[in-house]
């Protein structure tokens, strides 16, 4: 593989792989993880309930056994946009290409266990991109407004940071452009700085520390205060194993979503200019305790639960991207692969291609720009 190929492989298979894992420990608390699975979770695990085909608010979905979420399924479903355009996104192409991906052919669902159409899987605040964009007929522009505000944009925004690879400022305006269909205030925010976090850690020579600082640069409101108040509080711990305390005290102040994951109060997921979604965030401080380490990131983030398939995820795109396809446990790879019959490493390999023919594409309207400006400032 090409660095470039090797990087983009990295970070999707390594989001789709700490998706699964963190599947089976979304919306516990880290004590009640070590409850049902008599320690930390190391790998894949089954689900956190037995009965999980009537366990609510579970039911039905199959989480945990290795099966990725709706998070993988929107993020490959990007990259096929992505296949299909053959160049940069934007908010008209959520509307002419991702709809029809997420309504228009049935596909493999995991959690299901069935082939399904992928709108039939997706969260409510998924749904909401077919209801605005194919019933409501909503300016795409304008169609993420009204909306829970989540982390639903950034879930599976990271192809925008491969196509963008080495240039987060893109990146970030790219997302911005693209995930205002989708989502508002701080949830939008988030999607533009995770794929920002994506492009710097695709750069040679990007660390997490880079990674982290260039998230800070970009991020506006309180999407900046969050992600500064928990990675200085991460920069204190030396491994994630006694850190979810900490960690979660210094985003407190910034979530909409209480403490009591599943119940919550009139204010959660709101637009405000002074909160942050959590997921970012966790992501970005958990990257910083495992100084990038792919492991004991995605670790991190599926032991901390409340969203952490979203967490793990996250932080799993950016440390694959930062460490490459070899970075991921490849026993990870293969199980994840094999327990959700999807191929982990094709789309990074497509979208890989797609940001090769998108550079090219940019690189010649580049140079025609610099000779026409050239010749407007010739004397």
């Amino acid at each position: 593989m090409t660095p470039l190929e090797d990087r983009a492989t990295g970070c999707v298979a390594g989001a789709a792989v700490g998706d699964a894992l963190g599947g089976a420990t979304e919306g516990w608390t880290p004590e009640q993880i070590v409850g049902r699975y008599g320690g930390r979770v190391e790998g894949i695990v089954p689900p956190f309930n037995e009965d999980w085909r009537n366990a609510r608010p579970i039911a039905p979905y199959h989480k945990g056994d290795g099966h990725i979420t709706d998070d993988t399924l929107m993020t490959h479903a990007l990259i096929r946009v992505y296949e299909k355009v053959g160049g940069h996104l934007d908010a008209y192409a959520m509307a002419d290409h991702l709809v029809p991906e997420l309504m228009g052919e049935r596909r493999w669902i995991p959690e299901l266990e069935a082939e399904a159409l992928p709108l039939q899987r997706i969260f409510l605040a998924e749904k909401w991109i077919v209801a605005r964009l194919h019933y409501g007929h909503v300016d795409p522009r304008e169609a993420g407004a009204g909306n829970i505000v989540n982390c639903g944009a950034a879930m599976y925004v990271a192809p925008v940071g491969i196509v963008n690879a080495a240039d987060p400022d893109a990146a970030y305006a790219e997302a911005i452009d693209l995930t205002g269909a989708h989502q508002s205030s701080y949830g939008r925010e988030a999607a533009g700085v995770m794929a920002a976090a994506v492009a710097e850690a695709m750069r040679p020579g990007a660390s997490a520390d880079s990674v982290v600082a260039t998230c800070l640069r970009l991020a506006k409101d309180g999407t900046r205060a969050a992600i500064e108040s928990v990675c200085e509080a991460a920069a204190g711990l030396g491994h994630w194993e006694g850190s979810f305390e900490t960690l979660r005290a210094a985003m407190r102040p910034y979530d909409t979503v209480a403490d009591t994951y599943r119940d919550q109060g009139l204010g959660a997921r709101r637009p405000s200019r002074t909160h942050s979604i959590e997921e970012l965030p966790l992501a970005l401080g958990l990257l910083v305790i495992a100084k990038g380490d792919y492991r004991d990131t995605v670790l991190g983030g599926v032991n901390y639960g409340r969203d952490a398939d979203s967490i793990a995820s996250m932080g799993g795109a950016i440390a694959g991207a930062l460490g490459g396809l070899a970075a991921i446990p490849s026993e990870w790879v293969a199980q994840v692969g094999a327990a959700s019959r999807t191929d982990l490493v094709a789309p990074g390999l497509a979208i890989a291609e797609v940001a090769r023919r998108v550079h090219a594409d940019d690189l010649a309207r580049r140079r025609s720009h610099e000779a026409a400006f050239a010749a407007l400032d010739r004397a």
